[in-house]
């Protein structure tokens, strides 16, 4: 007999597995002789496996056998690694191993004291434990959507400035990454918020700075407010060719201090010249502020005070890293190789160029710290920041609103009253567009000139 096993169903096959399973027990010696050639004909298999899954040990079948040891961890456990988990950002498994031992005492003072032995085991689950728990929780976002960096390109500073590309060799913190994430809501258009984002090549430490703009002046602004609390002095700078960092504000900071940084620059379109900077891009920011527009000047100082209070304690000191030491291909895969995983505060203790005088500074900053309550800190500051954004954008549709009624109307409103209604998230016009005249504002569609009309890209 032909197998049927490749024109079978995945449903197929277990509803025909599980009616032979119901069948072989009560079958005699020649019974089930027979029913097994049978199943192994159809499936294809040999005669011993398909006794083992007929008797339920092994292959498809809800009241199969799951194979392997039982699991170690139970509901205590699991309570307890996940709750972790999520007020930790969600780290990945080799990363939360890290992680568990610092938290463990915060959440033992929030939450109430653990046995001993409770502790121990959940100290020593490995990485690929720590996996299985967490699988269930995970959220999958379906949309991957990605931001939109804005920037013009410059001229002089091209032929000075020379182009860094491959893995940097540094020995001690002080090299950074440097870009800005733009939080227009997708438009380059008017006025909005931009955030700085320094990564350190040697240990991971991360800073951010809230910029009104994408100016080369609020870029000097929050560079130097960020190099007034780093733990370490900044030695060389490497950005991308974005006109807020290519341009003569950041040239006399950067070039005509009197140890001058060494300043470098990635090559255009190649972004994984900044993979390491790229990669905090989304998990310092754009995780935690979302894709969408803030353009009222006022949230600058509370995404700030968000920055510096509580987001930045909680990933310098309580965030593991994982940084890349080897990776070779096999064929068709890439073995990639790391070092032990460990916080940026930890690297920065663990490296010997740091001087003694800085590490106390850090030891002493770390003991005031509490992870929860960083984590809690943090999330109340992002919501007093998204309930300010939601009530702006609550108001400009009401405004847009009182706009159409009054077209409708044939009492077109005055172009002073329109300020502020333009809608939180706009396409800019193309190129070849001809600008709208202040008349058009207000018109119908019907009257609308056809010379006045703005053509959307």
């Amino acid at each position: 007999m032909k197998s049927l096993s490749g024109i079978m169903s995945h449903q197929s096959k277990e509803e025909y597995l599980e009616s032979c399973r119901a069948r072989y027990p009560s079958r005699n010696r020649e019974g089930k002789s027979v029913m097994i050639d049978e199943v192994s004909d159809v499936f294809g298999w040999d005669r011993k496996h398909t006794i083992k899954a007929l008797n339920g040990k092994v292959s498809l079948g809800t009241k199969a056998k799951k194979r392997g040891s039982k699991p170690s961890y139970g509901v205590d456990e699991t309570e307890v690694i996940i709750a972790i988990w999520k007020l930790s950002e969600q780290p990945c498994s080799a990363r939360l191993k890290e992680t568990l031992p610092d938290w463990l005492p915060s959440y033992q003072k929030h939450f109430g004291s653990l046995e001993k032995a409770l502790q121990k085991r959940i100290t020593n689950y490995s990485a690929r434990t720590l996996d299985r728990i967490t699988a269930p929780h995970r959220a999958n976002d379906s949309e991957g959507r990605r931001g939109r960096k804005t920037g013009r390109t410059s001229h002089r500073l091209k032929t000075l400035i020379p182009i860094q590309c491959g893995p940097q060799e540094v020995d001690r913190p002080g090299w950074m990454e440097a870009d800005t994430v733009s939080h227009g809501g997708g438009s380059s258009s008017g006025e909005f918020l931009s955030s700085l984002t320094l990564t350190d090549l040697h240990t991971g430490w991360t800073e951010l700075a809230a910029l009104w703009g994408n100016s080369g002046s609020e870029v000097r602004v929050g560079l130097e407010r960020i190099e007034k609390r780093m733990p370490f002095e900044l030695l060389g700078f490497d950005s991308d060719n974005g006109s807020e960092f290519l341009n003569t504000i950041l040239e006399e900071y950067l070039l005509t201090r009197e140890k001058a940084v060494k300043w470098t620059r990635s090559r255009p379109y190649k972004k994984n010249d900044q993979a390491h900077v790229e990669q905090k891009n989304f998990t310092h920011v754009r995780q935690l502020l979302g894709y969408g527009r803030y353009d009222e000047i006022e949230l600058k100082e509370l995404v700030d005070d968000l920055y510096e209070t509580a987001w930045l304690p909680l990933r310098n000191y309580f965030t593991p890293v994982m940084k890349l030491v080897e990776k070779t291909r096999e064929g068709s895969k890439v073995r990639k190789t790391y070092d032990k995983v460990q916080t940026p505060y930890a690297r920065l203790l663990a490296c010997p160029k740091v001087s003694e005088k800085e590490k106390r500074k850090l030891r002493k900053v770390r003991r005031e710290l509490d992870p929860i309550e960083l984590a809690q800190k943090v999330e109340e500051k992002l919501a007093v920041i998204f309930e300010r954004v939601e009530r702006i954008e609550h108001e400009r549709e009401e405004l847009r609103q009182w706009a159409e009624e009054g077209e409708v109307n044939g009492a077109p409103p005055a172009a002073a009253d329109l300020r502020g209604a333009e809608p939180p998230v706009a396409n800019a016009p193309s190129d070849s567009s001809p600008l709208k005249s202040n008349q058009s504002l207000a018109k119908s569609k019907g009257k609308t000139d056809k010379s006045s009309k703005l053509r959307v890209s």
